[in-house]
């Protein structure tokens, strides 16, 4: 892959999870690098990366690299900060992909900046933007497109989107399939950000309810999840191998 992303003037404190890279910082830092993408004006891609992102990574050598080349990838996931604290590389908080959506449509209330939602299903995306604009009125979501596109109606998708003059590009396509696609498109978009949120949209549209605050603050949101949607399970199987390659690499550390 060519690199031609453009980092944050700001320094960047990073980890190493497995060997894969993450950004050590709270919401308030990764708003504010998103804020300096977005005067830079060249493309940038943001990751939100959870303990599968890092066994993905781990399996795909082409996610690998887009990690490695991303501008900016928050630790979005307990299995993570839980890794992080046991290998060296203590995260101070979660800044998850759901979390960063809500955050960016408020400083799009405040600022102005121009976003566009892609993902979800032709109804779901829609009524994400609506709910949202509900609480934040002012903000500027200037185009949804819902996820379930062909690839012969891909070209005319890029080319709306870029009309649109976007400054963020919000895709919630699930991983790796966003991160890829933004990157393949990143040029063509000619939008400064580009955000994997997963199913951020589905959570706004009303199609999943998030963990109350109280199970979200002791890292039980993946429980309730599951709950809701069994179909994450797959996701969940995948959390022992995580915690027992995480545990391997402290001993081997140590040793």
């Amino acid at each position: 892959m060519e690199s031609t992303v453009q980092v944050a003037t700001t320094p960047l404190q990073e980890a190493r999870i497995l060997g894969v890279r993450v950004h050590a910082l709270r919401m308030t830092d990764a708003l504010h690098q998103i804020e300096q993408f977005i005067a830079q004006r060249t493309p940038h891609l943001v990751i939100t990366a959870d303990a599968n992102a890092i066994l993905l990574a781990l399996q795909n050598p082409e996610f690998h690299a887009l990690m490695e080349q991303a501008a900016l990838i928050t630790a979005d996931g307990f299995g993570l900060l839980w890794a992080g604290k046991r290998l060296g590389y203590p995260f101070p908080e979660r800044v998850s992909g759901v979390d960063l959506v809500e955050q960016l449509v408020c400083l799009s209330h405040e600022k102005g900046y121009r976003l566009y939602f892609v993902g979800a299903s032709p109804s779901v995306a829609q009524r994400a933007a609506e709910q949202l604009l509900r609480r934040y009125p002012n903000a500027q979501i200037v185009g949804v497109q819902h996820g379930y596109f062909t690839r012969e109606e891909e070209p005319a998708v890029v080319a709306q989107i870029a009309a649109a003059h976007p400054d963020v590009v919000l895709i919630g396509m699930g991983m790796p399939r966003q991160e890829l696609w933004a990157w393949r498109h990143k040029d063509a978009l000619g939008a400064p950000v580009l955000i994997g949120v997963g199913g951020s949209f589905d959570v706004y549209g009303g199609v999943v309810k998030r963990a109350p605050r109280w199970l979200q603050r002791i890292g039980g949101e993946w429980l309730w999840r599951l709950l809701q949607d069994p179909r994450k399970i797959k996701k969940v199987r995948n959390l022992p191998r995580f915690a027992w390659l995480v545990l391997r690499a402290k001993r081997t550390h140590r040793a």
